[in-house]
């Protein structure tokens, strides 16, 4: 599986659907749609600082629903906007229902969250 860095979900391509892609996003609503337009199998993003109602990370749910495996990194630990900002010293801060069951977790760094998502999705119970 390979890892894709994009700033902005925005550039997300065909040949990264069910692919990771490391993003500099907020994992707003917004920016899972985006998302869906080529669905990978991991979306990551950044929490933006939550915002209200936890905006930064409601996208989860969004690609939850649509069986994406998706997390964020908290904004104290990487730049909004820079995807190698994320990879290299974004901190989950959130994991949506897929991403969950694929083992990741809050507090992993982003790379060790990549280094244990499967290569394959989980089955569905």
């Amino acid at each position: 599986m390979k890892t894709f860095l994009i700033d902005s979900i925005s550039a997300i391509t065909a040949e990264m659907a069910g692919q990771i892609v490391v993003s500099g996003s907020h994992g707003g609503i917004s920016a899972a749609h985006l998302a869906l337009a080529h669905p990978p199998a991991l979306a990551i993003f950044n929490d933006a600082g939550m915002g209200l109602d936890d905006a930064g990370v409601r996208g989860l749910q969004v690609l939850d629903a649509a069986g994406v495996a998706a997390i964020v990194v908290s904004h104290n630990t990487a730049h909004i906007g820079e995807a190698a900002s994320t990879l290299e010293t974004g901190i989950v801060s959130a994991v949506n229902g897929v991403a969950s069951q694929s083992g990741l977790l809050t507090g992993q760094s982003c790379r060790a969250a990549i280094s244990f998502f499967p290569k394959r999705p989980p089955d569905k119970a």
